[in-house]
């Protein structure tokens, strides 16, 4: 048979033992139980002899026999009797005694012994420390209170070898005791039977652990370990190809294990199915994510980033910035010359994330700019481009918007607002302060809105800056907003420097409150510095 390895082994080795440690606390528990019933039916057959032998007593003369030290012929007759019952029952020895008041010592007044053992009798009147302190507690009780011992008495000698004592008291006529009647009964028999049966259940167990080792391990083999090693082969072949079998396994039990080589089977086909497609989505995913570079790319492009925007322009310096919380985003700036006089600039933020919103906010973009014109009001701007985006929004999206146009003469501002972020305004040698302006209804949100115009006065040395909800939304670890207030103290420890220098320093503070957390939403600024007037 080839050698059990593996789980194999470990199954039958645990079998080995379980079998050993069974056949061991069995053997043991009957071994005991065996022991018991023998020990008991010694003692009682050795009470049995005790009881016989006190028959042939006559207490009454043995305090007579004692002080005297003389035998008659009663004594020598009952000495022999004893002798006689002796050999006859096959005990060791039966003697009687009077025992000592401190219980220590036996004064021997009748002691037989077995003509087969070769040992000395002790003559009348011989006194032996022969108690075991073992016995002390037994020997009391019965020189106090008569009968037999209450525990079994179980002695072991060189010379007797185990024996068994059976102790009873000895009363005169007047029932006093004054003497104890030991019988001590050999238990060679017992050794012997006790020995036997351990070796007979040594040899059964062994011979039957082998048996059913033999008849496991065949068991074992065929309905475990072969089934076990060619799902092993069949995993390994897996591993290497990638394809699932062609042949069936061949393991038709009904067991774990055959539940176990079906699964298999099936998660073969599976993998394989599962690899397939995984490896189209990811061929889809690389190509969707190409185009959702191209797609940022193009996006980059439409939005101005060539700074210095107007370098022939003195009255004006202008810088933004747009960072996507995706890689197309949903925010959107824009400035532009709408004549010889006039600069544009927008801030715009599409509701959602992602391409739609990128869609969405080159819709908006072109539209804004396209309807901008020289002279004509903003509200009428923002007007039309509402009707016009409601009138393809099937995704129901909006647009929060913000548009000024400044006058590069007289320093005139005109702006609109829908739903948008306040801009912040720096009047030259102060501080940026948050400029309250009357925010309409978002672009997109609701057909025939009417929106109106607001106007302020610019000087030479002030600033804007404008921006949307990702810069004062961004959130940190602690889901803790970037918050007005911050974004108010960092303008106004920033207000002195020029538009470029200004955002750089913003978006710094905020990467440095943000952390690692990620960027759940665009973050976009511009800022529009007037530093002279233009001749008119």
């Amino acid at each position: 048979m080839k050698k059990l390895t593996g789980i194999a082994g470990k199954l039958t080795t645990g079998v080995i033992l379980f079998g050993i440690l069974l056949g061991a606390v069995c053997s043991t528990v009957g071994y005991m139980e065996f022991t018991t019933v023998l020990e008991q039916q010694y003692n009682d057959s050795a009470y049995e002899i005790a009881e016989t032998a006190r028959t042939i007593l006559n207490p009454d003369k043995f305090e007579q026999y004692l002080e005297t030290g003389q035998t008659d012929e009663e004594y020598e007759n009952i000495l022999s009797r004893l002798d006689t019952l002796t050999d006859a029952t096959n005990v060791t020895f039966i003697y009687v005694a009077r025992v000592s008041e401190d219980y220590k010592t036996l004064t021997y007044i009748y002691d037989t012994v077995n003509s087969s053992t070769g040992f000395d009798r002790y003559p009348l009147g011989y006194t032996a420390s022969d108690l075991d302190e073992k016995h002390t507690e037994n020997v009391i009780k019965i020189m106090t209170e008569g009968g037999r011992a209450e525990k079994y008495l179980y002695s072991y000698s060189k010379e007797s070898g185990a024996h068994t004592t059976a102790a009873i008291d000895v009363k005169n006529s007047d029932g006093k005791i004054i003497a104890m009647l030991c019988v001590e009964k050999p238990m060679t028999r017992l050794e012997n039977a006790r020995n036997a049966y351990v070796l007979h259940v040594v040899f059964w167990t062994l011979g039957a652990i082998v048996l059913f080792i033999f008849v496991y391990s065949i068991i074992l083999r065929r309905g475990v370990i072969k089934p076990i090693e060619a799902l092993t082969k069949e995993a390994e072949r897996f591993a290497q190809t990638n394809l699932p079998s062609t042949k069936p396994l061949n393991i038709t039990q009904r067991d774990e294990v055959g539940i176990l080589a079906r699964a298999v089977e099936k998660m073969e086909t599976d993998i394989a199915e599962y690899t397939e497609n995984l490896t189209a989505i990811t061929a889809e995913k690389e190509r969707v994510n190409t185009e959702l570079s191209v797609a940022t790319r193009i996006q980059a492009n439409m939005l101005p980033s060539i700074f210095p925007a107007f370098p022939e322009r003195k009255e004006i310096d202008i810088y933004a910035t747009m960072n996507p919380a995706k890689e197309v985003g949903g925010d959107f700036y824009d400035f532009f010359m709408v004549d010889e006089r006039h600069l544009a600039i927008v801030m715009a933020d599409v509701s959602g994330k992602g391409v739609p919103a990128a869609l969405f906010m080159v819709i908006g973009k072109t539209l804004i700019k396209d309807h901008t014109q020289s002279g004509k009001d903003l509200g009428e701007v923002f007007t039309e481009v509402n009707e016009l985006l409601c009138e393809s929004n099937s995704e129901g999206l909006f647009i929060t918007a913000f548009e000024g146009v400044l006058d590069l003469v007289n320093g005139d501002f005109r702006f609109v607002n829908a739903g948008h972020e306040i801009p912040y305004i720096c009047k030259k040698g102060g501080n940026f302060e948050p400029y309250k302006v009357r925010a309409g209804f978002v672009l997109a949100g609701m057909e025939g809105i009417r929106y109106k115009c607001g106007e302020l006065r610019l000087d030479v040395g002030d600033k804007i800056f404008q921006y949307t909800d990702g810069v004062t939304e961004a959130t940190n670890a602690n889901n803790e907003l970037f918050g007005m207030d911050r974004l108010t103290d960092i303008l106004g420890e920033n207000s002195a420097l020029p538009p470029a220098e200004l955002l750089t320093k913003i978006k710094e503070y905020i990467d440095k409150f943000v952390g690692e957390a990620p960027q759940f939403d665009d973050i976009t600024m511009l800022c529009l510095e007037y530093k002279a007037r233009m001749e008119g």
